[in-house]
This record gives C-alpha cells, structure tokens and sequence, in this order.
C-alpha cells in the first residue's frame, strides 16, 4: 500500500532524516563511545541505554526513507473557497444542528480524536471540492449516511504541531 503525502509531507520528512543524519546521529555514536569507554559491558547499562537510542534513532531514519520511496504524492492544491487539503471545515450537523470542526489531511496525518481527518475517510472524500452553503450528504456505507451544511472554511495550512507530529 503506497503512503499518501504531500510534497509539503515529503520535504518535512526530508528535513528531519537530514537532521537525524547530521546532528542526532553524531550525538548518539558519541554517547556509546563514551559509554563503551567506561569499562565492563556486561554490566553497563549506559552503554545499553546509548546503542538502544541510537538503533532507535537509525530505525527512525529507514522508517522515513521508506515512506518517501513508496508514497504516492496528492496534490494539495484547492481554490480558496472550497474544501481541500489543510483546509479547516465547520459544518453543521443538519440532525440536531451542532457545529463541529475538521482539518482535512493525508492518511498519513490523520488523528480523528484531534479533529485530523483523512482524505480517504468517508466525510473528507465526500467534502472535497465542495464550497460554503454546499449541503453533503456523507454516506458511511451502505446503511447509514448524513447530511451537513458546510458553514465555513479556512485555509488554514499546517500548525507547527501539525508539522512536527511523526508520521
């Protein structure tokens, strides 16, 4: 299954095997060094702890590079008035006439419990490209469905905390 990003997901990614590579792994070869350099192995937990860090920082890296060579790039671009990606959507339940708020994003992104919804999920699949006033009917499956009225969308691109959530 090939990983939906953005290019703006890439070059995050980019950045931060860029950043493992040349600060965190330095960093880490010299915490075993000094580790190693402390005596006995069988009984030395720094040394332990450090080469854990520093496999976990080298796993991090080939998760990453992994990722970019199998995803499959979407293209984030939408006119300012209608529902795209990073784009935040307000939209009123048309059942009991609530307002809830998303962000539209990559699979890759997605955190339902932080109003991060996938562009494969059902409500974000039906939402895009429709504009303000637009009433959508959201079909969950085959069963059951919903209708909404988009009140509001802003364009609001990724948070800081968007951008350096690990994907």
């Amino acid at each position: 299954m090939n990983n939906e990003l953005t290019k703006k997901d890439i070059e995050d990614m980019e950045a931060e095997i860029r950043h493992r590579k040349v600060v965190v792994r330095p960093e880490l070869l010299e915490h075993v060094k000094e580790a190693r350099a402390q005596g006995d192995l069988s009984e030395n937990f720094e040394y332990y702890a450090a080469k854990r860090e520093k496999n976990k920082n080298e796993s991090r890296i080939r998760y990453l590079e992994r990722m970019i060579k199998t995803a499959r790039v979407v293209d984030d671009a939408s006119s300012d008035d209608e529902v795209g990606m990073n784009k935040t959507v307000t939209l009123r339940m048309e059942d009991d006439g609530s307002l809830e708020t998303y962000k539209i994003v990559t699979t890759m992104r997605k955190d339902s419990l932080k109003g991060l919804i996938s562009i494969e999920s059902p409500l974000g699949k039906q939402l895009l490209g429709h504009k303000v006033g637009d009433r959508v009917t959201i079909k969950v499956d085959n069963n059951f469905s919903y209708d909404v009225t988009i009140e509001k969308i802003e364009n609001t691109g990724l948070s800081e905390e968007d951008t350096i959530r690990s994907f």
